[in-house]
């Protein structure tokens, strides 16, 4: 939202174009002109992949945009195959590689294929984190000239300040993610049991969407025995994550690989300390023994070692560690870093133009 208040307030007409949810409204109440698209994020039907290229094409089209920007795979992919055939400059943001990069099957290999067909259009294409923009280099996905590397979407470190918290009685852990396997949701859960067998007494909570139908997902009738037997407290989702990360005394994310994760962001930028896994994304935020503890990676029982460290630290300790994630993210990861790049982008078209 930053990026495109910035751009409206320099007097560009922007269109966003995306599944319609309960965020559009929010974009045009900015300003923007949003057109509803088409797009199953889940699957891989070539079919639907293919219609949504036509999609794609006929809005490019009638909107006759001077420079687009793509965010996730399939955008990233389709959309850039459409702006291609119309022509139109194109700036790509890899937000992170998903499950792609994480198997070696079919469905893989076709899409590491078209990112390396479609990545030969961009104008640009930005990563959220060195390692995968090296792995694209290195593959020959993406022609080293044109890449180039964002912290993460940005942060408004106004909006995330830190907040002291309310009850400071029981300390809890705080986990923000969709529920599906990749993120380590399994290995939190797993550890968490591990630390209510050593006595642990700790709150451990769990904040984001069920996503059953999720290629990845967690079927819902395993979430609901963890919720019923109490291993963990299950808090739903908010458009307004502020309340719970305040209300944390840590924050986890054991996923398996990241782009730059948001929520690690926030926390960080909320002073929060953190406990991440030893992969790229996750360590662009966390430094060990810095701002936070890195696990290993698939490793419960390391997780539940580290969970077990944090709550074992003085109040003093874990202070120090979020006020100095919170300085990493206020002179790394502010959003006025990323809108700068994106108004570099726009400037550069329009001198070539």
């Amino acid at each position: 939202m930053g990026m495109v208040n910035s751009m409206i307030a320099q007097g560009y007409e922007v269109y966003a174009v995306a599944p319609e949810d309960s965020y559009s409204e929010k974009l045009t109440e900015a300003g923007c002109k949003f057109i509803p698209v088409k797009m199953d994020s889940r699957g891989a039907n070539p079919l639907k992949d293919l219609l949504l290229t036509f999609e794609l094409l006929k809005i490019y089209r009638k909107i006759k945009p001077d420079l687009i920007f793509h965010f996730t795979i399939k955008p990233n992919i389709y959309g850039t195959f459409a702006a291609a055939l119309l022509r139109i400059p194109a700036v790509n943001n890899v937000c992170g590689l998903g499950t792609v990069f994480l198997k070696d099957n079919l469905v893989s290999k076709v899409a590491i294929m078209m990112y390396k067909l479609a990545f030969r259009f961009p104008r640009k294409i930005f990563f959220q984190n060195p390692d995968d923009r090296t792995l694209f280099v290195e593959r020959r996905l993406a022609a080293s000239k044109k890449t180039d590397v964002l912290p993460g979407s940005g942060i408004n470190t106004e909006y995330f300040s830190p907040v002291e918290k309310k009850d400071s009685h029981d300390f809890t852990f705080l986990m923000i993610s969709r529920i599906i396997y990749d993120k380590g949701i399994l290995e939190y859960v797993n550890a968490v049991k591990m630390l209510r067998e050593r006595g642990v007494n700790a709150r451990f909570q769990l904040l984001g969407p069920k996503d059953p139908a999720h290629k990845r997902g967690i079927p819902l009738d395993v979430i609901d025995s963890w919720i019923n037997d109490g291993t963990i407290e299950y808090l739903g989702t908010t458009n307004d994550v502020r309340q719970a990360i305040s209300d944390a005394d840590c924050v986890v994310l054991p996923s398996y690989r990241e782009g730059t994760p948001r929520t690690l962001l926030e926390a960080a930028a909320m002073a929060k300390p953190l406990i991440a896994t030893n992969v790229p994304g996750c360590t662009n935020v966390v430094q060990d023994d810095f701002n936070g503890l890195l696990c290993e990676l698939r490793d419960a029982e390391d997780l539940a070692s580290k969970m077990l460290k944090m709550y074992n630290s003085s109040a003093i300790e874990r202070a120090e560690m979020g006020n100095r994630g919170r300085m990493k993210v206020v002179n790394e990861f502010d959003e006025k870093i990323v809108i700068s790049k994106y108004q570099d982008c726009i400037s550069g078209h329009q001198k070539s133009a």
